[in-house]
């Protein structure tokens, strides 16, 4: 079976058209991250960056160079605090959400 679309084109695709399924990545991504997987939330906030706001964009809201965000959100990459949950606000205020955190009992 060949497939016709790379992956990053499909979740681009659907992101555009599936506002739930957008904030569903961005959700994902911050919930990996507190619960421990540092590693699969930067992997979903980098599919979630280049499916919508692409880091070009991001580079001119966060005032960063997007290579460095793009260093910053890699497999290897280590973002700090700030720019960790500066990138995160942005991106929710771009999404017109806003996530509290809510203890689980």
């Amino acid at each position: 079976m060949t497939i016709t679309r790379n992956f990053k084109e499909t979740v681009q695709a659907r992101a555009l058209q599936d506002k739930e399924f957008r904030e569903g990545i961005l959700r994902e991504s911050i919930e990996s991250m507190l619960s421990g997987d540092i590693k699969t939330g930067k992997a979903l906030l980098r599919d979630y960056i280049n499916a919508t706001v692409g880091f070009e964009k991001l580079s001119r809201l966060t005032h960063k160079d997007p290579k460095s965000l793009m260093r910053m959100f890699s497999v290897t990459g280590n973002p700090t605090a700030n720019n960790l949950f500066e990138v995160i606000h942005l991106l929710q205020e771009n999404e017109g959400v806003h996530y509290e955190l809510q203890p689980v009992k």
